[in-house]
């Protein structure tokens, strides 16, 4: 080519490709002058916008197309003149002139125009219709959302409404779940079609108000859908249904409910679809749109369906853990005691758990001689295989206090009985989920004896209890060791401590810490709910409660005052024959006591055989003592650490037979060691006689031989 031909053949190439670019391109390219007019545009803008050239020429750019945010392109596009620095790929929303109810996303790069002297002539537009692209990504988006919210939790309510999170307003400006009833409380689902009046409840809701307020439908309300609408037939056939509801459609009239927030809202396009598994219906989303938004078409059926595949799923999760967690509620409710259990030395204030599920658990257990053993634990974990467990260990615990052991031997025996099912756990099929789960347990045993005012307490990895004194002054309990949790692999002894308890102490048990610390704005938070000793413990039990967190479990026990007249104690001789006078002894406080002539019989002959056993056996110091509490205890005390044992003797035989006639006569009996010495117990039912009727005859105190009541009490050690 000629070197003077070059400026020739740019301006036809130049020329050239404009009338490409002009008439045949699909990008579409705007001109406007510097007063933002109208002064050209290409044929690929004309079919993009639906819009003919002598409609538009001329016109301001703002008037001239229907912009969904006219001030600000023309911000922009002032920006740009000022400035002279182009805007790239911004995304403008706008009508089509062919279909105004229709929205589209236009990409926009605007670039100022110069002459070669610098003057500004105006600007170029590029504009690309990436509509299907933006809702390909909004779409995508929506997904990752409902992925991303979704699933994070087990509880139906949460997880619905994560997902009308995840859909206002990227994909709908309203959004309705509702879940059939009785999936909510763990029920299986029923199968496909759904009979009608099958009640449903609103989980979660979810609009984008614009300026005025508008109604809300109340979470939780139970409804059924009115049939036929849209809602009924999806929950039919398991297919979503899309609707037009401007104008209202017939069978909106029969649901006003809905009608009556389609309306508020200025809803005009509906979207239902159900959610449910393999065929069975969990529940529907509703989405709507406003007459800002496009109405829904099948990529948005698409897109629902993927949603609702993915929320089903995520549905029956959390139906499935609330089966189980009421399950294993159920169970635990059964498990543990129905209300607390007061005796005549303790006063208990206990409310259950709603709905926990889980492993904690507390008792309170009569024990001999009035005392009462009162526990507190809770097992590692959550669910039915952690409430089973939870049975387990209070069973054992109920079969070592009939050992008569002191609480910190009684732990160690029940650690053996953990770390067994420990083992038991480990030895499952490694399929198996709970061959990964570790078995671990806390516990606290405390041992009250309201006739030496003392309490014993062994503690195994449990939150520390605190004690309220009579005045008022909360403090933990002195010198309380902390014992390994059972199950764990450190085999630190379990160590008890014993304190004396003054009568009207009370003593907080919980399975969470308690703060009591002194705060700069004065007491703690419990300290000042304590404060108040003397009121009800039902009283007390609520004010501390409401203080604590809701999962917080919360035992109080007060200790009473044990009857002075209700102890008889005597000094028995290490001789045969102070068994008759002691027998004469009993007869006297039984007859005080008014006790039935066919008990207080049976007595005579339960102190005959134990103190005959004890002259013969065992060793001084010997005493006796009668206790009246719901049962009547006899107790003898010798200096002998031997135990004895149950015999049956044969028929020739001339002794043996007297464990053997107390176990007959008595309802329950048993052994407790002490430090020196042991005591042989019995316990009887106490039918106290008819009003009116007098006494049993008894014969004078012998001399020397007084009744010792509560002033000659004996220290019986921790039990």
């Amino acid at each position: 080519m000629p070197e003077g031909d070059a400026p020739s053949f740019v301006g036809d190439v130049a020329s050239a490709m404009l009338e490409v670019l002009f008439t045949q391109s699909p990008v579409g390219l705007i001109l406007l002058d510097p007063e933002l007019r109208v002064v050209g545009f290409n044929t690929g803008t004309a079919n993009m916008a639906g819009v003919r050239a002598e409609t538009i020429l001329g016109r301001h750019v703002r008037d001239a197309y229907d912009l969904a945010e006219p001030d600000e392109v023309e911000a922009m596009a002032r920006g740009v003149l000022d400035s002279g620095v182009p805007v790239r790929e911004h995304i403008v929303r706008g009508r089509r002139g062919g279909d105004p109810s229709r929205l589209r996303d236009v990409e926009v790069s605007v670039f100022r125009l110069r002459s070669p002297q610098r003057q500004v002539l105006g600007l170029a537009v590029s504009v690309v219709d990436v509509t299907e692209r933006q809702r390909a990504r909004a779409r995508t988006r929506v997904l990752d959302s409902v992925r991303e919210r979704a699933g994070r939790t087990l509880d139906i309510s949460e997880t619905c409404q994560a997902l009308v999170d995840a859909v206002v307003p990227e994909f709908a400006d309203i959004a309705v779940v509702d879940v059939v009833d009785a999936v909510i409380r763990g029920d299986e689902p029923q199968f496909a079609p759904v009979p009608p009046g099958t009640p449903l409840r609103c989980v979660a809701f979810g609009g984008s108000r614009g300026e005025s307020p508008l109604p809300t439908p109340s979470g939780g309300d139970v409804r059924d859908f009115p049939a036929p609408t849209p809602y009924t037939q999806a929950l039919a056939d398991l297919r979503p249904r899309t609707a037009l509801l401007d104008p209202a459609p017939p069978w909106l009239a029969a649901d006003p409910a809905h009608s009556e927030t389609i309306r508020a809202y200025s809803a005009r396009s509906l979207l239902t679809a159900p959610l449910a598994v393999r065929g069975a219906v969990l529940g529907s989303i509703s989405l709507y749109r406003t007459r800002r938004r496009d109405p829904f078409d099948q990529e948005d059926i698409d897109l629902a369906l993927a949603v609702t595949d993915h929320i089903a799923l995520y549905l029956d999760n959390a139906r499935r853990y609330t089966r189980e967690h009421s399950i294993a509620a159920t169970v635990q409710r059964y498990l543990l005691p129905r209300r607390p259990i007061s005796r005549m030395a303790l006063e208990t204030a206990y409310v259950p758990m709603t709905s926990s599920g889980g492993g904690e658990w507390y008792d309170t257990i009569a024990l001999s001689s009035a005392r009462v053993a009162v526990v507190i634990g809770q097992v590692s974990g959550r669910g039915i295989h952690v409430t089973a467990t939870m049975g387990q260990m209070r069973t054992a615990i109920r079969a070592l206090t009939a050992l008569d052991i002191g609480p910190d031997e009684l732990l160690a025996r029940l650690n053996d009985t953990v770390s067994f099912l420990a083992v038991e756990r480990a030895s499952l099929p490694p399929g198996d989920p709970l061959h990964h789960e570790t078995l671990t347990a806390s516990c606290l045993y405390a041992l009250y004896d309201p006739l030496t005012r003392t309490c014993t307490i062994a503690n195994a990895g449990h939150p520390a209890p605190l004690i309220v004194w009579p005045d008022g002054t909360t403090a933990e309990v002195p010198d309380l060791p902390a014992g390994p949790q059972l199950g764990s692999p450190d085999r630190t002894p379990f160590a008890a401590t014993t304190f004396e308890v003054p009568v009207g102490s009370v003593l907080v048990l919980s399975n969470a810490p308690l703060l009591t610390a002194e705060t700069p704005g004065g007491a703690g938070p419990l300290e000042e709910a304590l404060a108040r000793v003397d009121r009800p413990l039902q009283d007390l039990f609520d004010d501390v409660r409401y203080r604590l967190p809701a999962d917080t479990m919360l035992l109080l026990v007060r200790t009473r005052p044990f009857p002075d007249d209700s102890v008889a104690v005597w000094h028995i001789d290490a001789d045969p024959a102070a068994v008759a006078r002691a027998r004469g002894h009993v007869r006297d406080q039984l007859a005080r006591w008014n006790v039935g002539e066919e008990a207080a019989f049976s007595t005579e002959v339960i102190v005959s055989e134990l103190l005959t056993n004890a002259v013969h056996y065992g060793g001084s110091p010997l005493e006796l003592r009668l206790v009246k509490d719901r049962t009547l205890t006899c107790e003898v005390t010798d200096g002998s650490p031997a135990a004895p044992h149950l015999r049956h003797a044969r028929t020739v035989d001339e002794g043996g037979r007297g464990l053997f006639i107390v176990a007959q006569l008595a309802q329950d009996w048993g052994t407790r060691y002490r430090i020196q010495g042991k005591t042989v117990w019995a316990e009887q039912a106490l039918p106290l006689m008819p009003e009116g009727q007098p006494a049993a005859p008894h014969p004078q105190p012998h001399p020397g031989h007084p009744t010792l009541m509560s002033d000659s009490r004996q220290p019986n050690g921790p039990g």
